[in-house]
């Protein structure tokens, strides 16, 4: 076989679907495998779904992901125009379609909505309309005086009632579809534009494509593709169809699942590495049941035909834990940029935002976790006394109003607030009472915190938090403890 070269052929219609996504990323890990070409098409001859800007979406989201296509409307490889539009008005889809009327293989249809109407029914739940080949029928000198009287017209594709049509998918083996199942599907539309349908069988052809990834909706629409290419007698590229991708009540992932896009996933504050990672595991498993890789990595260990076809269900859960994994792995300053923002938005005082930037790297899965972690460096929350119970460190209300009050006066003399210092003066309290370490951090933390949990322990909390509003945090708490066990 030629070397291989697939393609991705996003249609301009707002953000990128996570299913678009692991298409596009199917595409470019099967031709980067080979050491292949990966080609950006864009298809935007349905006018009607076009969105303003939706190009410029496609183009950030490969650039964000990685997935840099060799050749596309801005890498001219000698099979452009790489628009469907442009492509269109250069005639192209237009010359192949009468090549097909030639060959008997399509026709004119001039049927009007009236009489497409008369021919609806009903299959399977849906109303559908089943052309009956009423304008194949029509002479050469009909179709020419129609045409010469400017009478609008669709142009068909010819499929014989009768025999079946056979292709073969690379995951979901051989499909044989009667042909009395198939209509004559429009390859031309009434506008000059062409159908989906028939323009990426052109398309794929005329620029090489060797392998078509799509999702496995259209494995009902293959049979049509394959009578085109037959038609013409040019080869079959090699088909792979992708598992549907469902939520977690296995139903298709739709715009309203609130986590359907890529862009909708970066603003939730997952990272573009795991997102790519885990769109990768949607429908593949590699045979050591690895989970985390880089792009790299995926390009060496990708082999399509491990892809499953079963539904695969986004896990939102799972797409969180893998991002902790990169969170935790990332570096130090690239995180740190990252979630300022986040820290900011949370604390509007002048603290060390780097440290807690540290605190919380390895305890969060995505960014917006950080601000409910660290709220309480704003200002301390209401909270239950009852959080000074605690089983593990063996602590009552009693015995913390008891340490809090013992230790009030050595945190007010202490003069190096740093985390080592104070864990020091109070590890020498510990030791001189001959207690737990825990029975007197826990006190601590839940008075300067409000909470149970934190992204760090009491001393390190208290270092950024400073000497005086430390302290005035624990004199509260002694206040209220002291009111509590009166």
């Amino acid at each position: 076989m030629s070397k291989v070269k697939t393609r991705f052929a996003p249609s301009p219609t707002g953000r990128m679907h996570v299913g678009n996504l692991r298409t596009a990323l199917y595409a470019y890990l099967i031709a980067k495998h080979e050491d292949g070409t990966f080609m950006l098409r864009i298809e935007d001859t349905d006018q009607e779904r076009y969105v303003e800007g939706a190009v410029e979406i496609i183009n950030r989201t490969l650039e964000k992901t990685g997935l840099i296509h060799d050749e596309g409307p801005d890498k001219d490889g000698g099979c452009g125009p790489y628009v469907q539009s442009e492509r269109q008005k250069a005639g192209i889809y237009m010359e192949y379609a009468k090549k097909l009327i030639e060959k008997g293989e399509a026709y004119y249809c001039f049927c009007d909505k009236e009489r497409l109407d008369s021919l609806k029914q009903e299959v399977a739940g849906k109303e559908i309309v089943v052309y009956d080949k009423h304008c194949l029928q029509l002479s050469k000198e009909e179709v020419e005086a129609k045409l010469a009287a400017g009478v609008p017209y669709v142009i068909r594709q010819n499929v014989p009632r009768e025999g079946t049509t056979r292709f073969v998918d690379e995951i979901y083996g051989v499909i044989e579809v009667p042909n009395a199942e198939l209509d004559d599907m429009i390859l031309i539309k009434s506008d000059g534009f062409p159908t989906y349908n028939f323009a990426n069988v052109v398309d794929d052809h005329l620029m090489g494509i060797t392998h078509v990834v799509r999702g496995n909706e259209y494995l009902s629409s293959a049979p049509k593709y394959n009578r085109l290419y037959d038609a013409f007698g040019w080869e079959v590229p090699v088909y792979v169809h992708c598992p549907l991708i469902t939520n977690e009540e296995h139903k298709k992932l739709s715009k309203r699942s609130g986590h359907s896009s890529y862009e909708d996933l970066l603003e939730q504050g997952f990272v573009s590495e795991a997102i790519v990672n885990y769109v990768a595991l949607l429908g593949w498993c590699p045979e050591d049941n690895r989970e985390i890789f880089s792009l790299e990595e995926l390009v060496k260990a990708f082999d399509y035909h491990h892809m499953s076809k079963s539904p695969a269900v986004f896990d939102v859960q799972k797409l969180r834990w893998m991002n902790g994994e990169y969170l935790k792995a990332m570096d130090e300053d690239v995180f740190y940029e990252a979630a300022l923002p986040y820290l900011k938005q949370a604390i509007s005082k002048d603290l060390d935002f780097r440290k807690i930037a540290q605190m919380v790297k390895t305890r969060i899965e995505v960014y917006p976790d950080i601000t409910e972690m660290v709220d309480f460096f704003e200002t301390l929350p209401e909270y239950e006394l009852s959080m000074y119970t605690h089983k593990k460190s063996k602590t009552t209300e009693q015995s913390c109003y008891e340490v809090l009050t013992e230790l009030l006066p050595l945190i007010e003399a202490q003069e190096n607030f740093t985390n080592d210092a104070l864990f020091d003066m109070l590890k020498a309290y510990v030791d001189e009472k001959g207690c737990k370490v825990n029975f007197v951090m826990w006190p601590i933390r839940v008075a300067v915190s409000g909470k149970q949990m934190t992204p760090a322990g009491a001393t390190e909390i208290m270092e950024i938090l400073g000497k005086e509003e430390s302290v005035a945090r624990i004199k509260k708490a002694i206040e209220r403890l002291g009111e509590a066990c009166r």
